[in-house]
């Protein structure tokens, strides 16, 4: 990933560094628990821990181009990291790597490079959670037009909106720590899987060590349908992001105006109009999104290897694995940053309310005719006509309001008097609910000293 897109704490976990760090400590481990067993000398355990631990705490670019130059020779990229370490450690090195295959340090570096990565999102998820909490509490009582295709629908809160999308990323965090428990597998059971040349209890020893789970049937590879669906994960929490992003991009729209992006002192939206102040951050979010989505198919194409191992895989999680986590991860803390500073405008909501001359209190002037006596039919009949009435003539010099044509409806005023109609177009109506709603999706969000009423 550029490192436009890339946190530094991300990125450090797919470096060569935290790689070669990882290898060597399952090689220390399996030597560590094989001296143990007498399998090969105490002392080569120790002195392999003892030798290689300060060479690989103080790797330089210069080592790493050093393992380089040997893969270039020997073009196998564990064997060329055994040799350089090797180098270091001396004659005890001949028993690192005692009945062990690549894919078993490959793959278990793999699954301890994804818990790092996904920890760090699971972060970010919280940073999100709690700015959209604070967001939809602190709005529970601004009042917004709710929309369906695009068309104002009824009205709603501000807080139920934001409220919604902290109970989907409140999901995506579960299956993020689902994808971690699946992912969290160690396998250091030799060639193919049999555990040939190296004892059962070595893996055992490993995973415990380094907070793994045991494969339970490895091939010579962890089975890939653990990494799809961590893929699969990542990319629904994308979607999630680009739900919420399109909606602050829509809000922004300057014929909306409800919401925006906080513009910084300086910030300057267009290089030929000075007024402009564009959805940017929420523009690079969907973008991003896209490209996270994008690597799950090969990832779940990775699942489907030859017999007990091929390599097909390999290429591909190279890329898609850093790439995806280090994208989600500065996405999410790019998502919360907005959302902690998103500028938002009740007066311009409300407003947008009645802009279509009262209409969307429809609904309930329809209830309120059938309650006074009118059948459905009839009652939809003469609602309809009078919001199509004031739909068509808006803003016309012979347009009127909602209420202005249900007032000179004498079908409708034989039901219900100007009071009547006043109460059924107030918009407060829709907002009845709203702290029960919110108390069921957060559990304490009564209200408190401090919460801002925004309507």
């Amino acid at each position: 990933m550029i490192p436009r897109y890339s946190r530094p704490a991300m990125a450090a976990i797919w470096s060569p560094a935290n790689r070669y760090r990882i290898w060597f400590e399952i090689e220390a481990l399996v030597a560590e628990r094989q001296g143990q067993m007498g399998q090969i000398p105490a002392e080569a355990a120790r002195v392999i821990r003892e030798k290689g631990a300060p060479r690989i705490a103080a790797i330089s670019e210069d080592d790493i181009a050093r393992i380089d130059a040997i893969e270039a020779e020997v073009r196998h990229d564990v064997i060329a990291f055994l040799t350089w370490l090797g180098e270091g450690i001396g004659p005890e090195a001949r028993f690192m790597h005692q009945g062990l295959t690549s894919s078993d340090v490959l793959d278990t570096t793999l699954a301890v490079q994804f818990t790092e990565a996904l920890d760090l999102i699971d972060r970010g998820l919280a940073r999100l959670l709690e700015a959209l909490k604070a967001r939809a509490l602190e709005h529970r009582h601004s009042v917004t037009i709710g929309r369906s295709h695009g068309i104002h629908a009824e009205p709603t809160s501000f807080g139920l909106k934001l409220a919604g999308h902290w109970a989907e990323f409140a999901r995506n965090r579960e299956r993020l720590r689902q994808a971690r428990r699946e992912i969290a597998t160690c396998a250091i059971s030799g060639a193919v899987g049999t555990f040939a040349h190296v004892d059962p209890s070595i893996e055992a020893f490993v995973a415990a060590r380094l907070g793994l789970a045991v494969e339970p049937v490895s091939t010579q590879v962890i089975p890939r349908d653990r990494h799809a669906m961590v893929f699969a994960v990542l990319a629904v929490i994308a979607s999630s992001i680009e739900r919420l992003a399109v909606e602050v991009r829509h809000l922004q729209r300057s014929e909306v105006r409800e919401a925006e992006e906080f513009f910084h002192p300086g910030q300057k939206g267009s290089s030929a109009m000075p007024h402009k102040r564009n959805p940017v951050l929420s523009e690079n979010l969907t973008g991003l999104a896209r490209l996270v989505r994008g690597m799950v198919v090969p990832a779940l194409e990775n699942v489907a290897l030859w017999h007990e191992r091929d390599i097909s895989h390999s290429s591909v999680e190279r890329v898609i694995a850093p790439d995806a986590t280090i994208a989600l991860d500065f996405a999410l803390q790019r998502l919360a940053g907005m959302m902690e500073k998103l500028v938002i405008y009740p007066e311009r909501m409300a407003a947008n309310v009645e802009a279509l001359g009262g209409v969307v209190h429809s609904g309930e002037v329809l209830l309120a005719l059938t309650q006074a006596g009118m059948t459905r039919e009839s009652a939809y009949a003469a609602v309809q006509r009078n919001a199509m009435a004031t739909w068509t003539r808006l803003g016309t010099a012979e347009g009127r309001s909602f209420r202005e044509n249900l007032l000179a409806d004498t079908e409708v005023t034989a039901h219900l008097d100007p009071a009547a109609i006043d109460r059924a177009m107030d918009p407060m109506l829709h907002l009845r609910h709203v702290d029960a709603v919110l108390a069921r999706v957060f559990g304490d969000a009564e209200p408190r000293p401090g919460d801002v009423d925004g309507g």
